[in-house]
């Protein structure tokens, strides 16, 4: 599983909540900062309509798993200890933290919507801090560590670029490879950016605008704001109007272990539940689920699924696609049925998918055939999201 996104954010804010909700990994969860200290990995799912149904047969996910319809297609979730200011400089864990996250694909940005914690997450008293701070700071230290990759001895590399030709883009991305940069990203990023026409005027600025290209493009983000269910509806709609993403991690949790001990039904992302048996519930678990309910409701759900599917679909661009063997049945060569859902980037070609399976499908690719229309598709077909297919290699 290829397609990672990083929780981020400032100690004690509730990324470990967030993790475990999205997961149902249990991890240690605690008030007070640095509760985290070694990163957490665990697996997550999206929620796309499954093409099983139009051939009225059950498909066989390997990955995942279908429910009335709704395919869960996973992604990697990965929770780093919390973030201070100067972490780029290895305060706090901000080495180990930095380094951990250079394989996500994405940064689920958290805050504490309460406005409770200083920078280095300890409690101050509600309303105290603005959250927008905390998205600030920490974005500017994911930018300083990029900046400090890039401007790693790179005076040396510019004078060797004077001497013996070369380009700046091919310069930078020889140092951002290791974070799973591609070329044409970084290109991008040097041409938005700008250079000086004279290399020797390079300066600290220059190679901080890079840095920031280069996260808008290669690393986007989303804010997502922890901690919702103490606000009012006045302070959610406030906070929603400046770009947060509200979510109540506890509030998922607790709807996530009810459902599996059978008192309700739940299903992440629903918006309401429905008690199955009034009389197995006690007045304490009646009273929190009704407080679980109001809030959804002022919210739309707990947030919690809403924010993973927004940044997997809206701010990372996916679509989901169905590799198959058997373009007829769709199937793979043992006969199971769509048994593969793959996230790609919008834009992606047959092509891309063919790599994406497999190196030697992508450098032996012939052509690809559509699972709906039976349509020969050459290297350069653009994928739609639900496309259904077969890739044809020597």
């Amino acid at each position: 599983m290829s397609n990672q996104i990083g929780i981020i954010g400032k100690p004690n804010v509730g990324k470990s909540t967030l993790f475990s909700a999205l997961t149902e990994n249990i991890v240690g969860i605690g008030n007070y900062p640095f509760t985290t200290i070694q990163s957490n990995i665990g697996v997550a799912y999206v929620r796309v309509k499954c093409p099983h149904i139009e051939i009225g047969k059950s498909c066989n996910p390997k990955f995942g798993k279908c429910e009335n319809g709704i395919r869960y297609v996973p992604v990697q979730i990965i929770d780093v200890a919390g973030l201070v200011p100067d972490a780029h400089l290895g305060k706090g864990l901000g080495n180990k933290f930095l380094d951990d996250l250079r394989k996500a694909e994405g940064f689920i940005q958290v805050v504490d919507s309460t406005g409770s914690l200083d920078r280095q997450g300890n409690f101050v008293g509600f309303g105290k801090f603005d959250p927008m701070d905390d998205y600030e700071f920490v974005h500017k230290e994911i930018v300083m560590w990029i900046a400090g990759i890039i401007g790693d001895n790179i005076q040396k590399g510019l004078r060797k670029i004077e001497s013996e030709g070369g380009k700046v883009e091919e310069l930078i991305h020889q140092k951002v490879a290791g974070l799973g940069i591609d070329e044409k990203t970084t290109a991008m990023a040097v041409k938005n950016a700008g250079i000086p026409s004279n290399l020797k005027n390079w300066t600290d600025e220059d190679t901080m605008r890079i840095a920031e290209e280069l996260i808008k493009y290669s690393k986007p983000s989303m804010i997502v704001g922890t901690k919702a269910d103490q606000l009012s509806p006045e302070q959610l709609n406030i906070l929603k109007s400046r770009g947060i993403f509200l979510v109540s991690g506890d509030y998922e949790l607790a709807l996530k272990k009810a459902s599996k001990t059978g008192l309700i039904k739940y299903n992440p992302g629903d918006n309401d539940f429905t008690i199955i048996d009034e009389t197995k519930l006690n007045n304490q678990q009646r009273d929190a689920l009704e407080k679980i309910r109001k809030f959804m409701k002022m919210n739309g759900g707990t947030g919690v699924q809403q924010a993973l599917e927004h940044m997997v679909y809206d701010v990372l661009n996916y679509i989901v696609v169905y590799p198959v063997e058997d373009e007829s049945h769709w199937t793979d060569k043992s006969g199971n049925i769509l048994p593969d859902a793959i996230l790609m980037k919008k834009g992606s070609t047959a092509l891309d998918l063919a790599y994406k399976i497999h190196t030697d499908l992508g450098e032996n690719f012939i052509r690809a055939i559509n699972g709906r229309t039976k349509r020969i598709l050459g290297k350069e077909y653009v994928l739609n999201n639900g496309d259904i297919i077969k890739i044809v290699a020597h």
